[in-house]
């Protein structure tokens, strides 16, 4: 079921369209053009890594067939042959006939032999002087690898294969038996051998397009020249199934074709994905950067112009609520010229109405309010005419009994605090005293417990003469101190201690009355606290629950009280008022 906009806050209304027209369409677009390009970038670096190879091997390819076509010309060459194969009689004969052709067409620094580094001509006539290209067939020569396969062949076409010297293997040779016009001496025989270029070759397989190892491997697929320096190939080819392939590599293999000089070779290329894929990180990092930027832009342009609009909304919706509560506050800043700062404009004025309107139709109601707090001063004193009397019975009482059974002086002091109490009792007029007022009941009445008790009670009063001033409900910490003594100190065999600390602490009055008597049960506690969220009639009751009523009456939700008490352990009440000095509260409410 598709919810009714109407319903939608406007704030999820702009963030939904946010991401249905700017957020998911941007990252839709720049999802498929990632695809696309990375692809493309993917598709290009495998052809340009394959181009590479195949460059590679064209260009290798070309050297062999370079060197082979020299190879065919002196294979063909009549006159090499007819000199090779002469007997010649005397040193001078073969020396004219070496001067005048064999010394022009061995000199490798001719510029037809680009791709040839050494040119060799193996015989076996003795009549032949050893040296600048003509070599002599002896048993050194049979040993070399080279010629063990080509004297076994017995086919004319040339053989490509490394060799070299002292069983290091570091050239390629194209090695070809001469036996163009003389196959008759086929069991003997000649041979030519032509070394390569090899810088040519290593500046080939080293192309800057291909970074990874290229291996070049024979018709029997082992590894005959690579650019893997971990690679050791001075002693033999290497199977090249034997060569490790590091983790996460693609392999390229292109083969030579066949009728060419190395038919059944092939060349393999191993690539890192890191190296392939380079470019495809790049593309991706343009493309995360780029949708990046794409989305921040509209969202900060989006955040900015979403929040000029909520933030006003709220803060009309809040205004509209504080005048549900009375609270007629008008909203500042308000003047703009679009739609909210009119709605703006209006609700200041609405409220500024509303206002002045009460002001003049509700005086009445305010003066009924007036008599209503005289009502609630009346039934203020109607409660401290219910704790008196019980207080000053039980004094009474105590002085009483003493005096029948002991005549001491201490009487007449007892007397004398007794009268302070009862004379001050009696004055209604006075609902708030000072703190100073409220100490002397508080030291009147443990006097007078002392002296019912002697040593089994000890008390001690703490605070600050700054603090003496302060308005406090009259008899409300003295009944605390009264709770402590007969509920707590009273029922010890052994006595107790009363200890009164108040203070102050900002615009709060903290009075703590504590003792170490006999405690409370937890329910008992529960009761007392309960009294502080009950609206109960007031009833016939006093102590605790009277002050706790009396000063909700006068404080309401303003002041805090707690309690903590254990059997056996003692008592510790705590009440927090908030500080008035001067005027009664009852006058402060008045004149509001």
């Amino acid at each position: 079921m598709i919810p009714n906009l109407n319903d939608v806050r406007l704030r999820d209304k702009m963030l939904l369209l946010y991401f249905l027209c700017v957020f998911v369409p941007i990252l839709v677009t720049n999802l498929i053009f990632y695809n696309v390009t990375t692809t493309n970038v993917k598709n290009r670096r495998l052809e340009d890594i394959t181009r590479a190879l195949e460059q590679v091997k064209n260009e290798f390819r070309q050297e062999v067939d370079d060197t082979v076509e020299v190879s065919s010309v002196f294979y063909t060459d009549h006159l090499l042959n007819e000199i090779i194969e002469t007997d010649y009689e005397h040193p001078a004969d073969y020396v004219a006939a070496y001067d005048s052709y064999l010394r022009r067409i061995i000199n490798t620094s001719s510029p037809t032999y680009n791709s040839v580094e050494n040119i060799s001509v193996y015989v076996d006539n003795p009549t032949l002087l050893y040296s600048g290209g003509i070599m002599y067939i002896d048993e050194n020569v049979k040993q070399e690898a080279w010629y063990k396969q080509v004297s076994r062949s017995r086919q004319p076409a040339p053989i490509i294969m490394r060799t070299g010297s002292d069983g290091v293997l570091n050239r390629f040779s194209v090695i070809r038996r001469m036996d163009y016009y003389y196959f008759s001496k086929l069991e003997t025989g000649n041979y030519l051998k032509i070394d390569m270029r090899m810088p040519a070759i290593r500046q080939i397989f080293g192309n800057l397009n291909l970074q990874g190892h290229v291996y070049l491997l024979n018709d029997k697929s082992e590894v005959e020249y690579t650019n893997d320096a971990d690679l050791k190939l001075e002693h033999g080819a290497v199977p090249f199934e034997q060569v490790t392939t590091a983790d996460k590599t693609i392999e390229f293999r292109t083969d030579y074709a066949r009728g060419s000089n190395l038919q059944g070779w092939s060349l393999v290329g191993r690539i890192s994905e890191d190296e392939v894929f380079r470019e495809v990180r790049q593309s991706r990092n343009f493309v995360i950067v780029l949708t990046c930027l794409n989305i921040l832009l509209p969202t900060l342009i989006i955040i900015w112009i979403t929040r000029s609009m909520n933030v006003r909304l709220v803060r009309i919706l809040k205004h509209m609520k504080k005048v549900k509560n009375q609270h007629f506050e008008i909203i500042k800043d308000a003047e703009s010229r679009d739609e909210i700062g009119q709605l703006s404009g209006e609700f200041n004025r609405m409220t500024l109405q509303i206002k002045s309107l009460i002001n003049n139709v509700y005086v009445a109601d305010i003066q009924k309010k007036d008599l209503e707090l005289q009502r609630r001063h009346a039934q203020l004193n109607a409660l401290q005419s219910q704790i008196n009397p019980h207080f000053l019975f039980n004094a009474l009482e105590t002085i009483r009994m003493r005096s029948l059974m002991k005549d001491e002086e201490e009487t007449a002091r007892i007397i004398h605090h007794m009268a302070k109490l009862f004379r001050n009792s009696l004055i209604w007029h006075k609902d708030m005293i000072t703190l100073r007022e409220e100490l002397e009941f508080v030291h009147c009445f443990l006097e007078i417990q002392k002296y019912r008790f002697g040593d089994k009670i000890d008390y001690d009063v703490q605070t600050d003469e700054a603090d003496l001033g302060c308005l406090i409900p009259k008899m409300s910490i003295i009944t605390f101190v009264e709770n402590a003594s007969i509920h707590g100190i009273e029922p010890l065999k052994q006595g107790g201690r009363i200890q009164v600390v108040i203070q102050r602490s900002g615009d709060k009055l903290t009075c703590s009355v504590s003792d170490n008597g006999a405690g409370m049960p937890p329910e008992q506690v529960e009761l007392l606290l309960g009294y502080l969220h009950h609206e109960d009639p007031m009833g016939e009751r006093v102590g605790v629950q009277n002050v706790i009523h009396r000063l909700k009456l006068y404080y309401e939700d303003s002041f805090n009280f707690s309690i903590n008490s254990l059997p056996g352990e003692g008592t510790e009440i705590q009440l927090v008022v908030p500080w008035h000095e001067g005027e009664s509260l009852f006058a402060v409410k008045r004149v509001l």
